[in-house]
């Protein structure tokens, strides 16, 4: 059986290309996340969604990037330890209600969100929400079925 997880093709990825997330450990210092920042932008690397968890003596940083292949091999050169999941980003049509609709639709799947949080493009201009389930795809196969579009890395990197 084959998943499709968009209604529009994208421009610049092949259909489905999953949109991958790096996370960073930064030693909790002054400057730590623009020197990150800097170091993206400057290799032509765009952030196009962040999270970030403070504890005393790290942040943890959750990155949606243009180009996160790019981005883990410069992170490999430069020695910067991070990992690599797929993630589900979904968009919201009606901010406060479909938010409640797409929910509403991973509770009745008995999914699981482990974390989610806002991106900050939005290619249509709608609300767009990075969710980590306890199964991606199925989550993706299910907010896809149930009318929301899932975006591709094409949708976000053109």
């Amino acid at each position: 059986m084959e998943i499709n997880l968009l209604q529009e093709k994208p421009l610049s990825a092949p259909e489905g290309t999953a949109i991958r997330q790096l996370s960073v450990f930064l030693p909790n210092r002054v400057g730590s996340l623009m020197a990150l920042t800097k170091l993206l932008h400057d290799h032509h690397i765009e952030v196009l969604g962040l999270s970030m968890q403070d504890t005393t003596e790290m942040t943890l940083v959750r990155l949606i990037l243009s180009d996160p292949e790019g981005a883990g091999m410069l992170f490999i050169e430069k020695g910067i330890p991070h990992t690599d999941c797929p993630i589900v980003v979904v968009e919201l049509t009606e901010s406060g209600q479909r938010l409640t609709e797409c929910l509403s639709t991973l509770l009745a799947a008995e999914l699981n969100i482990e974390f989610c949080y806002p991106l900050i493009v939005r290619p249509k201009m709608h609300p767009l929400l990075a969710l980590h389930c306890d199964d991606g795809e199925i989550a993706a196969q299910v907010l896809n079925s149930s009318g929301f579009r899932v975006l591709s890395q094409g949708d976000l990197s053109r």
